[in-house]
């Protein structure tokens, strides 16, 4: 059985709204996911199930929209896709507290990078459903403007390490 990574957006920020991961873990399970665990309150939870991504996504977004009022957009890797995304992760010389990784809901247009506006230096580079972003001087105060980051949820290169070895300790 497949693991999976479901990254929440706008969970505990303010957006959406507020979900306990002890709320989160119940639906997870209430959807018939095994092994859920989450990781830190910033809506990241780990689960096996034989549904294939896409399904599980749209089964857990729509389960949460039930719950808090209003779906709050879920984006679904497998261990696999994860341990790729924290393997390829350019920029070698940022601190990986300084990388930020947009998980997106289907890939990026091609030209998604040309209306960047990038006032503090920050790159960007895309990877399919995902897009990194450098903020030299962190993401904090930055002023960036990047339109197609909008439905996405980001998480740190940090993060993304230990969401992979999180997967990776489930899968073995």
């Amino acid at each position: 059985m497949p693991v999976y990574i479901a990254l929440l957006r706008a969970v505990n920020v303010g957006g959406t709204g507020s979900l306990s991961m002890a709320e989160l873990k119940e639906v997870c399970e209430g959807l018939g996911f095994n092994n859920v665990k989450t990781y830190i309150q910033s809506g990241n939870v780990l689960f096996r199930s034989n549904e294939k991504g896409k399904a599980v996504e749209e089964k857990l977004d729509e389960a949460l929209g039930k719950k808090m009022g209003k779906p709050p957009g879920v984006m679904v890797r497998s261990r696999k896709e994860l341990e790729a995304i924290a393997a390829e992760a350019p920029f070698p010389d940022a601190k990986p507290s300084f990388l930020l990784v947009y998980f997106l809901p289907e890939a990026a247009r091609r030209d998604a990078l040309e209306k960047m506006v990038a006032p503090d230096g920050e790159k960007a580079q895309l990877a399919g459903r995902e897009i990194y972003v450098h903020y030299p001087n962190g993401s904090g105060r930055s002023k960036l403007k990047l339109p197609a980051l909008k439905p996405g949820t980001s998480r740190s290169l940090n993060t993304v390490r230990k969401l992979a070895e999180l997967a990776a300790e489930m899968d073995g």
